[in-house]
């Protein structure tokens, strides 16, 4: 289970990185955006995000 974690983190770390290493300005465009955004809609879009990665585990997991 550890390692499924470790991969699981290793997975969002890359693409998270490749975002701030290769376009830094377009990420604070996107911070800007999200403050405009009123709390109540980001803890939606966040609960949103968090169910489709379960889903996605989920599916991975049938499948293997």
């Amino acid at each position: 289970m550890l390692y499924d974690i470790l991969i699981g983190l290793g997975m969002v770390a890359v693409p998270e990185g490749l975002v701030l290493a290769l376009a830094p300005n377009r990420f604070e465009d996107l911070v800007k955006t999200l403050q405009e955004i009123g709390p109540e809609t980001r803890r939606w879009l966040g609960l949103v995000f968090a169910v489709f990665g379960v889903g996605l585990i989920a599916l991975a997991k049938a499948l293997v």
